[in-house]
């Protein structure tokens, strides 16, 4: 009987063993991180795609797809309205190869409607090494009222009334970021000439090829550790110098400051209340 007790103990002993060194396992965080690129690693498929439909609906759809399973599969995009985020999607999926997102919003106003992707995937090989590989992708399109129920949408003016509105909304826009930046700037004696100047918005671009003055491989490190710093002090909510963080909710699309001596960069944005918001990443490192 004793015998039997003792390996009842025992036996419990190991159960409870057992689940605590599972319980202090690591998890798998939802975060983005930027290890070197594998270049023989493909997307199938990366896109991001506006659509206005009811006449008053703005569907949002973000999809990737990855030539083979990744050990983790991260979408990141952020959705601005006239210059400023109105919303965000952020997903993530072990063992996978593909990601798919959607939400739908009321249009309510006149706006130019910009949203931008980060598809990251992490991929672990043999032998304990670790790889990313990394794409972006972007759509924009107009949407005017003309009446209470009555909205239309283009992404390319084909009339004269349509190339009004995208004369006026992209001037609306521009001057609303230019006023914010130029704000950043002086409430940080940030000196210009020691910068190359790039909207978020026209990274995706940018970036397919090379930055200028870098190589290929140098522009990947660059975009993929400036997101990796976005998703954590950016997207999920701006760190601020004193230490709190406040929603990005209604903040202005970042201008990245590529410093001419390549030793750092700067993003530059303002919260919705108008406070002026300076992230530093040093070319290679995390804020």
């Amino acid at each position: 009987m004793k015998i039997k007790y003792l390996l009842l103990g025992l036996l419990i002993i190991v159960i409870t063993t057992a689940l605590y060194y599972q319980s202090e396992s690591p998890k798998v965080q939802e975060s983005i991180t930027f290890f070197p690129i594998d270049s023989s690693v493909t997307y199938k498929t990366t896109q991001t795609s506006l659509k206005l439909i009811d006449k008053k609906t703005l569907v949002w759809k973000i999809d990737s797809i990855l030539d083979r399973t990744a050990y983790l599969r991260q979408d990141a995009g952020l959705l601005y309205s006239n210059g400023r985020l109105i919303d965000r999607l952020s997903a993530w999926k072990q063992n996978d190869k593909r990601i798919e997102q959607e939400k739908r919003l009321v249009s309510k106003a006149n706006a130019l409607y910009e949203a931008i992707t980060f598809h990251h995937s992490e991929l672990h090989e043999k032998g304990g090494k670790i790889f990313s590989s990394q794409a972006m992708s972007s759509d924009q399109m107009y949407v005017v009222h003309t009446g209470p129920n009555t909205q239309y949408s283009f992404r390319t003016a084909a009339s004269k009334n349509q190339n009004e509105w995208k004369q006026k909304l992209d001037e609306q826009t521009e001057r609303m970021l230019q006023y914010s930046w130029n704000k950043g700037v002086r409430h940080f004696s940030i000196h210009l000439n020691d910068y190359q100047a790039f909207p978020l918005n026209l990274f995706n671009k940018l970036t397919k090829k090379e930055l200028p003055g870098y190589t290929k491989e140098e522009t990947d490190k660059i975009v993929g550790n400036l997101w990796e710093g976005l998703y954590k002090n950016y997207l999920l909510g701006i760190k601020k110098a004193d230490g709190t963080t406040a929603d990005p909710i209604g903040s202005t699309i970042p201008l990245i400051l590529l410093a001419n001596n390549k030793t750092h960069l700067l993003v530059l944005t303002e919260t919705e209340n108008g406070v002026p918001i300076l992230l530093r990443q040093m070319i290679g490192d995390t804020y």
